[in-house]
């Protein structure tokens, strides 16, 4: 399988399946056991509360959040030994280009992570004027 990057395709993990299919007809909901049908009912409720109370969320406070998964992402790589600088930068540059196309519409919690943004550019700049990294 390929990803589309903007420097290109890229090949995405295998492109053979990781198991091989059993010949013959999917198996539907009435093949499950009673405990698996409530077992599949349980996770079916769940994941509509979960899409309730997402749908319920003021945008911002989601995108804020991934912001800050970024941020915690680029961390990551960042104190990788040795540092893994090519991963930590894309993830730097997703945070900084989310920051840039919504400038002025996150809310009272921007300037925080407009903060982090700004400290993980000065670690990443820190770190690659350090020793040889990737």
């Amino acid at each position: 399988m390929t990803l589309w990057t903007p420097d290109g395709e890229r090949t995405v993990g295998n492109s053979e399946p990781e198991h091989t299919p059993v010949p013959g007809p999917e198996p539907t909901y009435e093949d499950l056991t009673d405990e698996q049908k409530a077992q599949a009912n349980q996770i079916g409720e769940e994941m509509a509360e979960a899409r309730k109370r997402l749908a319920e969320t003021p945008a911002a406070i989601v995108v804020l959040n991934h912001m800050m998964g970024l941020y915690e992402l680029a961390a990551i790589h960042l104190s990788n030994e040795p540092p893994t600088m090519d991963e930590a930068k894309i993830a730097i540059d997703a945070m900084s280009a989310i920051a840039g196309v919504l400038e002025g519409k996150l809310g009272e919690e921007e300037p925080t992570v407009r903060d982090a943004l700004a400290q993980i550019q000065m670690a990443f700049v820190s770190i690659s004027s350090g020793p040889e990294t990737d």
